[in-house]
């Protein structure tokens, strides 16, 4: 195995504003929205943690404060759950904030995913980090960001998370040019194309919400003008980075996913997503699951 610099790092952006989910969004972010009985933002943090990475700088932007109001004590609850003895609850209130060490940077303007990244250059300096996005939540029975790190410390460069999806859904995501290597979840990445029409796309293979980026990235980011929707992509950066060697912050490898996503960027999905993970809990299944079908049968 080369001698790669070690992933410590992770970046989760969350300055987005929300709109698919307006009103419920505007004065709640996005990522506080719960799946049953936990934020989103929460399960993203645990992924990012149990893959090692302790050190998590969050790109925030306006009205995102319960954010880190969440993942910081609440010492007057904490007393009146413990004066009640309800330790279950003051278990499930403290763990947030002992998940890892967190820090904020915010986004000034919604400039895009590229610019979201670039904000975290000064907190991740010349290191190789994860970058998670909110909208995709992954099952933790499903190790992908522990798996993309050891692709990243076996080829160096990047490493980004391929989905195989229908080729009319093409359009909704990045797409990548792939050739093959010599591991069956591995590839090469040639070239990316963000949302593309279903005619034009180099393939289904679409990229999902995890990247473990070289911190050459920043440099491209700063050259990278405004792309699809007038945003900067973090999309067209890679892709230049895809065409470099080692020693110029190259190249870019995919992880073909094959494991369980769960997507809450919009309404519908979003939906899904509580049902499954309610479906999968052991304290509500057993009465959620014959509610849902008798409720399913009466439509």
């Amino acid at each position: 195995m080369a001698d790669f610099d070690p992933v410590t790092k992770a970046v989760v952006p969350a300055a987005g504003l929300g709109t698919r989910f307006l009103p419920a969004t505007k004065a709640t972010p996005k990522e506080m929205l719960p799946i049953v009985d936990k934020p989103a933002i929460q399960y993203v943090v645990e992924e990012a943690v149990s893959a090692g990475l302790l050190d998590l700088l969050m790109v925030t932007g306006k009205n995102k404060r319960s954010i880190e109001d969440h993942f910081d004590r609440a010492v007057e609850l904490e007393e009146v759950l413990e004066a009640k003895g309800d330790d279950e609850r003051l278990s499930q209130v403290r763990e947030p904030a002992d998940l890892a060490t967190l820090h904020y940077v915010r986004q000034g303007e919604p400039r895009g995913l590229g610019h979201a990244v670039l904000c975290a250059k000064q907190h991740v300096g010349d290191s190789p980090f994860a970058c998670l996005l909110g909208d995709d939540l992954i099952d933790p029975r499903d190790e992908l960001l522990k798996r993309m790190i050891d692709v990243r410390n076996t080829y160096g460069g990047s490493v980004i998370a391929l989905m195989e999806v229908p080729r009319d859904h093409v359009s909704l995501y990045g797409c990548a040019a792939i050739e093959a290597t010599a591991e069956d979840d591995v590839v090469r990445v040639t070239d990316l194309v963000e949302k593309p029409p279903a005619e034009e796309a180099p393939s289904n293979w679409a990229v999902i919400g995890r990247y473990v980026i070289d911190p050459a990235v920043f440099e491209v980011l700063e050259n990278t003008p405004p792309g699809r929707g007038g945003e900067i992509q973090l999309t067209d950066a890679l892709r230049t980075l895809a065409g470099r060697g080692g020693a110029d912050g190259g190249p870019v490898h995919g992880v073909l996913f094959r494991g369980r996503r769960y997507d809450t960027g919009n309404k519908l999905d979003y939906l899904r997503t509580v049902v499954q993970f309610a479906a999968d809990r052991s304290d509500l299944a057993p009465e959620f699951l014959p509610w849902l079908k008798e409720f399913l049968a009466s439509r």
